[in-house]
């Protein structure tokens, strides 16, 4: 069964999201760093479209329930357009302030963004979601590699504005986004039966309490925590073991090949062998990831084991994702999905910030150990999902 045209519409969104998001994460700290006058706050800009992209998730679920998902995803596409052209501005103005501002409205297009892949599942029968969102997902693959290649390659365009260039095209992919919005995305919700349109809507206790989303959110917010924080750790790491910034470029570049890149074949592997299989995959690949790191110090361990952390992320998050959109009805999404990506959403940012205080207290070999115990809580908590939905059929295939 082919997925609907609002699947791959979502799917090029992502795509061009990428793109923006990678400009305004590769040039922000740098730009904050010659705007500052106190260099201490250089890393504020960075921070703060980190923080409020974590802070709006909860806004954007119920204002996307509210206005409808086209409407939603206008605003967030705009606020990605304005947000690139006021960083542009405030390089032209050399404004510290205004990059701030900047980044307030770069982080309400990522929080916007992440509901991409729940809108794709959210328009497919059960059975078809977790192919869904690994469509959406697949919009990343050449975005994630063009993105830090365009910051490079555009900051120049405006000699007299530096990084204008490449400010001014993230401001374009926010357009692109809401032009493709605006003229092709058309929701297809799933149809529901009558009795299920008339049940009550459960409170949001009741929800976050059942199997199914403890281990979605369990399977989310532990992949994103290990992966950005061992992210983030890893070109400091690679610094101290007397590498060059260009090798550390280099390794987060394969990095993000592995995250998005498994999302090719991630829909497939989850229909074919369910969420529960594909989600333990992924923490085979981040304990893998982990025992590499941890114990070698070579350029090819960081190659590889940056690989397999982008690709332990993707299955542990199609997985996730997959349980979050088979634990709410319509009436309760919502709730559901603010509540899911706005902890997901915190927490990474939590063990983004915690990266480098970690790293300069524990070592790097140290800080991967950690990791095995992180990924007992998915564990534990998808295999009890697995028990107890036994039988449970999702639907005729996809």
């Amino acid at each position: 069964m082919m997925l609907p045209a609002s699947v791959r519409i979502l799917a090029l969104c992502q795509a061009l999201y990428t793109i923006a998001i990678s400009i305004q994460l590769t040039l922000t700290g740098l730009a904050g760093l010659q705007l500052a006058s106190n260099k201490a706050w250089a890393t504020l800009p960075f921070s703060l479209i980190i923080l409020t992209a974590a802070i709006t998730t909860l806004f954007a679920a119920h204002w996307l329930q509210r206005i409808g998902r086209r409407s939603g995803f206008l605003t967030g596409a705009l606020l990605g357009a304005a947000g690139g052209l006021l960083a542009f501005l405030a390089m032209q103005q050399r404004s510290f302030g205004l990059l701030c501002v900047a980044a307030l409205f770069s982080g309400g297009f990522q929080a916007f963004a992440q509901y991409y892949r729940l809108a794709a599942a959210d328009s497919v029968a059960a059975a078809c979601k977790g192919r869904a969102i690994a469509t959406v997902l697949t919009g990343g693959v050449l975005a994630a590699l063009l993105g830090p290649w365009l910051a490079k390659s555009t900051q120049g365009w405006l000699p007299g504005v530096l990084f204008g260039g490449a400010y001014l095209t993230a401001s374009a992919m926010g357009i692109a986004t809401a032009a493709l919005i605006y003229f092709g995305y058309r929701p297809t919700p799933c149809a529901v039966s009558e009795n299920a349109a008339a049940e009550t809507p459960r409170p949001l206790r009741r929800i976050i309490r059942s199997p199914v989303f403890v281990a979605a959110l369990a399977n989310n917010v532990v992949a994103y925590a290990i992966m950005v924080c061992v992210m983030t750790a890893t070109p400091l790491a690679m610094l101290g073991c007397g590498f060059g910034i260009a090798d550390g470029a280099g390794v987060i570049q394969w990095h993000m090949l592995g995250m998005f890149a498994p999302a090719l074949v991630a829909g497939k592997l989850v229909q074919r062998f369910g969420a529960g299989t594909l989600a333990l995959t992924g923490m085979g690949l981040l304990l893998a990831a982990s025992l590499i790191a941890g114990h070698s110090l070579t350029l090819p361990a960081f190659y590889l084991a940056l690989l397999l952390l982008g690709v332990g992320w993707n299955f542990m998050f199609v997985a996730g994702s997959t349980l979050l959109a088979l634990s709410y009805r319509d009436s309760e999404r919502g709730k559901t999905q603010a509540c899911s990506e706005f902890t997901t959403s915190i927490l990474a940012a939590s063990a983004s910030l915690a990266a480098a205080p970690l790293l300069q207290q524990f070592g790097w070999a140290r800080l991967n150990a950690l990791v095995p115990w992180l990924l007992l809580l998915p564990l534990l908590a998808t295999l009890y999902e697995r028990l107890k939905s036994r039988g449970r059929s999702d639907g005729p295939a996809c």
